[in-house]
């Protein structure tokens, strides 16, 4: 199995488990791209989360069933992302069970406006790329924050709709546990956290896993909050848990660990919005920026804020645009040429499609794979050498695939080197 050695290593965070966080809290990891978490009360069971298909949700629950066999009879989702709600059906069994949501609970994988125009079919493919769905086995090795062997049947089959919304922190009682509820954006807007005080559990959501934050998706996502998500790091904070209970990878154990990894996350997201908005007031293009953006060494040196998932270049770029728009401040980019029109252009004034072939190969020899997917893309453009320039293409995605240690950016290589291939 060829990939990034660190990539590889970030797998022993989805052995699949029952982890018991206390003598009646579980958590299920490694069943799925997300995870489970199970209150056992004297007279019933909490479920939140239901992970992202209903035979993911299938096996967590009969595996659950060796340790309870009392109903489930509420559900909390921590946000609208699809892979932490469409096992509900499954963990309902068949009995009409409360589900519980903020009152902000939507998302753009969920209750979709049909009537307006959308680039569903876009978002679609892309985010078949971005989580390498239909990968042969050896090719996809991880989703970053996930294990690359998890059921997919029944994708997005089992979501039930909120049945109570909460718009504000609020204390209920279910099934003998005391728990606070409270928004607490992040990833999602949506987000709502779960504070189990009696135990000091903090089920977060995604607002933390063992990653660098996907502060932008590469499958097509609106810009997310960076300030929201690292000012809600210190909201987590205050409750001073001793286990935080995630919605991805490993629950983290021990108040200072807890405090100590929401702080560098928080100060990561910082960094990038501090470091992306000095390069815009110097005047530099968001390609630049995120180009020579790095966290701090103490920072970096952090296995929890690795680029698995979340990819600092990306959210750079993702920071700029959603702050001053798609216009990176050159005047030449507001009447820029369309690709086809300027690859015809640049394979004129080079000498010919033949210098820009023979060049794009000699970039591929020399390991400059993203130059020689430059070259080929002008090709492409162009219309001429195409099986040529496919070729240097595929090879070079597939080169930047394992040197790669950003799953997202993995998968949608490989899952695009495949697409020209035909498969």
């Amino acid at each position: 199995m060829s990939a990034h050695p660190d990539l590889l290593e970030q797998n022993a965070q989805f052995v699949k488990q029952i982890h018991q966080l206390e003598s009646n809290i579980y958590s299920a990891v490694g069943y799925a791209a997300s995870n489970v978490h199970f209150l056992v009360g004297t007279e019933g069971i909490i479920v939140i989360d239901t992970t992202e298909t209903t035979q993911a949700a299938t096996n967590i629950l009969a595996d659950f069933r060796k340790i309870s066999e009392l109903p489930i009879n509420t559900i909390i989702y921590t946000h609208s992302h699809r892979d932490h709600i469409s096992g509900a059906i499954v963990f309902a069994e068949g009995r009409d069970v409360e589900i519980i949501a903020s009152d902000n609970f939507t998302s753009d994988l969920i209750a979709v406006d049909t009537s307006r125009p959308a680039p569903n079919a876009v978002l679609g493919a892309r985010t078949k790329r971005q989580f390498g769905i239909g990968l042969p086995q050896g090719e996809l090795v991880s989703l970053g924050v996930g294990p690359s062997e998890r059921p997919m049947q029944g994708l997005g089959a089992g979501y039930i709709e909120p049945s109570v919304r909460f718009s504000e922190t609020i204390q209920i009682t279910r099934e003998g546990f005391e728990l606070e509820f409270a928004k607490a954006p992040g990833e999602t807007p949506d987000h709502q956290i779960v504070w189990l005080a009696s135990k000091r559990i903090l089920f977060c959501g995604d607002n933390f896993y063992h990653s660098f934050p996907n502060l932008y998706a590469i499958r097509g996502t609106p810009y997310r909050d960076f300030d929201a998500w690292a000012d809600t790091m210190d909201q987590l904070m205050v409750y001073d848990a001793e286990i935080l209970a995630t919605g991805h990878t490993n629950p983290v154990v021990g108040a200072t660990n807890v405090r100590q990894v929401l702080t560098d996350y928080r100060d990561a997201i910082s960094y990038v919005v501090a470091e992306t908005a000095r390069g815009m007031n110097e005047g530099l293009d968001p390609v630049t920026i995120a180009a020579n953006l790095r966290l701090p060494v103490e920072l970096a040196q952090k296995p929890y804020l690795k680029e698995f998932y979340g990819h600092i270049g990306y959210a750079s770029r993702a920071y700029f645009d959603g702050t001053l728009g798609w216009f990176d401040g050159n005047p030449t980019s507001l009447g820029q040429l369309p690709p086809k029109v300027e690859a015809d252009k640049f394979i004129r004034l080079v000498g010919g499609k033949d210098k820009v072939m023979s060049s794009a190969q000699k970039a591929l020899d020399e390991g400059e794979a993203q130059w020689a997917m430059e070259l080929a893309d002008r090709l492409i453009a162009a219309d001429v050498e195409l099986v040529a320039a496919h070729q240097v293409k595929i090879t070079a995605m597939r080169i930047l695939a394992d040197q790669t240690v950003n799953a997202p950016t993995r998968n949608y290589y490989l899952h695009s080197a495949r697409e020209l291939e035909g498969n």
